[in-house]
């Protein structure tokens, strides 16, 4: 059986004072499906690292708008953040399979840290960037049920 796809969606001005709202969203959302506190915070810390890419890297001088999607289904959260600004050069698709376990520090693509740090703390990342279109990073964590006899 599968269950509706539940969203929640944010429009926000691409600013730093804003990405707090994400956050405590973010908790709303994952509170309520169950997440630890420690899930928790490990998103909070990935959906910021998305957010901050936006409001530094995607309108530069210009104002711009995020938009912030928490899609609920069954027992996954995938959020979504997804401007139209200037999009990035995406991190070499090759490394970032591999991580930067074998990578010296100083070879590491600036800017490209928090994709790993992304990675780290989520099931899944996938960042779409188009020239012109924006960029759209989807991040995914899984409810993990702990087997627990009490």
């Amino acid at each position: 059986m599968n269950a509706e796809v539940q969203r929640v969606t944010l429009n926000l001005p691409a600013t730093a004072d804003y990405v707090d709202i994400v956050r405590l969203n973010l908790y709303g959302v994952a509170s309520k499906m169950g997440f630890s506190y420690e899930d928790i915070e490990d998103m909070k810390v990935a959906v910021s690292e998305a957010c901050n890419n936006s409001v530094l890297y995607a309108y530069s001088h210009e104002g711009g708008m995020v938009e912030v999607v928490f899609e609920v289904e069954n027992e996954t959260l995938a959020i979504t953040v997804k401007d139209e600004g200037a999009s990035f050069e995406n991190v070499n698709p090759a490394v970032s399979r591999a991580g930067l376990h074998d990578t010296e520090l100083t070879d590491a693509q600036i800017g490209g840290l928090g994709f790993y740090l992304m990675q780290a703390l989520m099931d899944d990342v996938s960042v779409e960037s188009e020239t012109g279109k924006g960029t759209k990073v989807v991040l995914v964590k899984r409810l993990a049920r702990s087997e627990e006899k009490v």
